[in-house]
Order: C-alpha cells, then sequence, then structure tokens
C-alpha cells in the first residue's frame, strides 16, 4: 500500500488551487478525481484482505495488477492486488471490468459518510448495482482510510491562529465488552483569511482540562506557536491549561454556557426576569457598565441565587474579556457557536449510531463526515475584513 498512500496536503493544496481556477468538484478531471482513486485502491486492499481472513489454506499477497477504468470523473488508473493462490475475484471492480457504474463512484464515497450501517450499505450496492460484499469485507474497505486519518490528524499547522474554539462531543462507545462514554476533543481554528479549519480531533475517556492540556501540547508540537483568542466553555481548569501551553492566550469562557448554567438553579417563574438582568451585563458597553449591573445582580438575587452569584464572580475574569475588544470582534469571541454548530451537523449524521464498536470506528466516520462538512468551509467568517483590522491594532507585531 505505501506506493498508493494518500498525500492529504497535496490533495487539499491542489484542490484548493483547481477550485481557484473554476475547476468543479465533479465530472472529468474535477478536483474529487484523485479521492475516488485512493478510495477505490483501499477498497480493493480491504476486499483482499478480508478474503485472506475468511480462507483457511495458507494463502498470501502477490502483487498487484494495473489497469484503467472509465468513470464520470474521468478515466483513473488501479492497482488490482493478487493473491498467491489466485483464489480472489474482486467483487467491486471485477476482472474485465472496464467501466464504474454510473453514480456508483459517489456511492463509495458518500454513503460510509452519511452514516449508513455497513449492512444498509451492502443491501443498497447490491440493490442498485449488483455488487454483493459482506459487513466484514466492508469493514476491512473503509478501515483502509486509517492512514489518512492519521496522517491528517498529525499534519502541519500554521504558526499563528487569530481565533479558535475548542468544545468536546460526547459518544457511546463499546470498550472490553461493555459501554462507555467518549469524549471527542474538537479545535476549530481561524487563519489569517478568516477560513475555519477543524485543527485536531481527539478521543478521549472523558472531557477533562488534563486532556486538553494534551490536546494544546498536540497542536504546539505540529506548529501552533500563538494564539490570540481561545474561546472555550466553563470547564474547571480549562483556562489555566490554556495559558499553560500558550500564556499570551486572552481566554474568553462561553457566556452562552454560563447562562444555561444558570437555569440549573432558577425556578420558572423567575427565569424570564433574572434572564433580563444577566442581559444587562452581557450586552453592556464597556466593562465598568457591565461590572455595576453584576452589583446589581448581586444585590436583587444574591440571598435567593447565591451560587448563581458565585458563579458569575469566579468566572468574570473570563467571562469579561471579550468587553476590552470592539463590536466587530466581541459577536465572534463572546460564545462557542461556531464549533457547536459543527457539532450539530455531526450529530445529524451520528444520531442513528446508538454505540460504536470501538474508537477506530469513531474516528473513521467524524473524519468522513468533517471532510464533506469543511468542504463548504471556503468563505471568511461574517465580518471578518473589519475583526481582523482590529486584531492587527490590538496585537501589533504578534499577528504578521
Amino acid at each position: 500500500m505505501e506506493e498508493n498512500k494518500f498525500k492529504y496536503d497535496d490533495f487539499e493544496k491542489d484542490a484548493i488551487e483547481q477550485l481557484k481556477a473554476g475547476r468543479s468538484l465533479e465530472g472529468k478531471n474535477g478536483i474529487l478525481a484523485p479521492l475516488l482513486q485512493r478510495l477505490l485502491n483501499a477498497s480493493l486492499d480491504g476486499e483482499l484482505d478480508a478474503h485472506l481472513k475468511e480462507k483457511e489454506q495458507p494463502n498470501r499477497r502477490n502483487g498487484k495488477g494495473n489497469k484503467k477504468i472509465k468513470t464520470s470523473f474521468g478515466e483513473i488508473e488501479i492497482n488490482t492486488p493478487r493473491d498467491r493462490n489466485s483464489s480472489f475475484t474482486p467483487e467491486l471492480i471485477k476482472k474485465r471490468q472496464l467501466t464504474l457504474g454510473d453514480g456508483i463512484d459517489h456511492k463509495i464515497i458518500s454513503l460510509y459518510a452519511k452514516g449508513i450501517s455497513y449492512e444498509g450499505i451492502c443491501e443498497h450496492l447490491e440493490e442498485l448495482y449488483g455488487i454483493t460484499l459482506s459487513p466484514a469485507s466492508l469493514s476491512a474497505i473503509t478501515d483502509r482510510i486509517m492512514p489518512e486519518v492519521y496522517q491528517w490528524q498529525n499534519r502541519p499547522l500554521e504558526a499563528l491562529y487569530p481565533i479558535v474554539w475548542l468544545d468536546a462531543i460526547h459518544y457511546k462507545v463499546r470498550e472490553e465488552g461493555r459501554i462507555v462514554h467518549k469524549a471527542v476533543y474538537h479545535v476549530l481554528g481561524v487563519n489569517h483569511d478568516g477560513i475555519k479549519e477543524i485543527l485536531g480531533m481527539y478521543i478521549g475517556e472523558k472531557e477533562g482540562a488534563r486532556f486538553w492540556l494534551q490536546v494544546l501540547s498536540d497542536l504546539q508540537n505540529r506548529g501552533v506557536k500563538d494564539i490570540l483568542i481561545a474561546c472555550i466553555d466553563n470547564l474547571s481548569g480549562f483556562k489555566n491549561a490554556i495559558e499553560s501551553i500558550f500564556p499570551k492566550t486572552d481566554v474568553q469562557l462561553c457566556i452562552i454556557h454560563q447562562i444555561r448554567n444558570a437555569f440549573k438553579y432558577l425556578i420558572r417563574e423567575d427565569s424570564k426576569e433574572f434572564i433580563e438582568d444577566l442581559r444587562a451585563i452581557y450586552q453592556a458597553s464597556n466593562i465598568d457598565q457591565a461590572e455595576r449591573s453584576l452589583k446589581l445582580l448581586e444585590q436583587k438575587w444574591g440571598k435567593k441565587y447565591p451560587a448563581i452569584i458565585r458563579s458569575w464572580k469566579n468566572n468574570w475574569d473570563g467571562l469579561s474579556t471579550f468587553f476590552y475588544y470592539p463590536k466587530e470582534l466581541r459577536k465572534i469571541m463572546y460564545t462557542t457557536n461556531i464549533i457547536e454548530s459543527f457539532h450539530s451537523q455531526l450529530r445529524k449524521i451520528t444520531k442513528s449510531k446508538r454505540v460504536f464498536p470501538n474508537d477506530q470506528a469513531l474516528l473513521k466516520l467524524l473524519y468522513l463526515i468533517t471532510q464533506k462538512v469543511t468542504e463548504k468551509w471556503s468563505m471568511p467568517i461574517r465580518n471578518w475584513k473589519a475583526a481582523y483590522s482590529q486584531l492587527a491594532i490590538i496585537y501589533g507585531d504578534r499577528i504578521t
């Protein structure tokens, strides 16, 4: 497989250049052709892996043959693996097949990424295209993308990201015969051009500041030297973890998370009035006005809801960071809505997956969904030019 190893950075760079040149994603000479070639070759290797495991008699690989097949993306070259006993007959692309059926190339790339089960994909392929694959064969096929996933996880990053959002999403995974809850840690950054990018994806036992410390260390090891603003939830110790790796970074705690936490203590008849009083804090025009509103909140509600007031006061340094920035930046940084929106797109696809068989299956599917989602991230976030100009004034040499 080494000669067919897919180079994600090269594909990404080439795809961007072709898009800028006005070329389409699909059709002849479309930019998806290299990805299709990579997946077809991986699929054939996966079929042979499954074939070798199913046979009791001794058998092993015996080189590869090359041939070109026609697809809706144009003609591509594939490498068909062979076995020593010559008993392997590929189902995906048969020995004398020179044309990939209309639409099947799209199915190979997209069905698994849409969260469809192995059984569902097998039924679909057999019903529409007469291709018979067992779930075990399909699992072996999809496992072939893991080197690509690991390469993506370890790709070099830019030295500076003006703003990053950090948050985790949770899933159930089967582990050693029991079902455990796993946290998938995501880092979403905005580069100099205002384009969003998923910088990292990591699976941990549960969300905690200690694991976030490992995540931040990995970003640093992959080339990130500075982050101007980090937007996070109110997880205990999270802010300290960021400052230990990137000491110059300004940390903004998510206002929306802080407000949600208040609902744990509020009784229904007080909620509307209390939230209006909170709004006077985070919608204040400056830090002095916000602090005055916080004092009024304490005077009015402190005896009835001491836990809420204590939380706001204890977290105030992190909650109030955005008041020191112009309006163009405040709207971008005061919540983690950007990364939560990304998580909602993941949930749409994974909602039918109650339990994943292992960490690799979870990582594999989330990676494929992420690639589809981020294909659309080609435009700067709203009001980025104005926000970036303000960042340049505030941070000076750090941003250049």
